[in-house]
């Protein structure tokens, strides 16, 4: 076989990289006013989105927004009216906290915890930075 040919078998059995540049993003908030509670629909699809934990993620919303809330099925109850604008900014606030990688501003990162800090490590590049642990 020629070089070439060795090339092209080789490329063929290589797992492709994605090299999209298409930029991460932050995905909004849907939800609705029911009295003087605000419902949010896609609450763990964002979680999922992020690839973090529903758990956290309602912890830092609920004390970002001063608010009250619980899960109910596939939904986070907010007991406040809380306009989306404000709850997609702090959903903004915690992917730049916790989902971005500070050295190269990809999402591919995992919260991890060592002792009593809590870090973000990036899959992507190795960089390791610490966050604020309590939530």
């Amino acid at each position: 076989m020629e070089y070439e040919q060795l090339l092209e078998e080789a490329y063929k059995k290589v797992k492709q990289i994605d090299t999209s540049s298409e930029r991460f993003e932050i995905p909004k908030i849907e939800g609705h006013f029911q009295g003087k509670r605000t419902i949010l629909t896609n609450f763990f699809q964002i979680a999922s989105h992020l690839r973090r934990s529903p758990e956290h993620f309602q912890k830092f919303l609920l004390k970002e927004l001063a608010a009250s809330g619980y899960k109910e099925g596939d939904r986070l109850i907010l007991n406040n009216k809380i306009p989306s604008a404000k709850i997609n900014q702090k959903i903004e606030q915690y992917v730049k906290e916790f989902v971005l990688c500070k050295e190269c501003g990809k999402p591919d990162t995992e919260i991890k915890k060592e002792d009593r800090l809590t870090f973000v490590h990036c899959l992507a590049c190795g960089a390791k930075h610490s966050v604020r642990s309590k939530i």
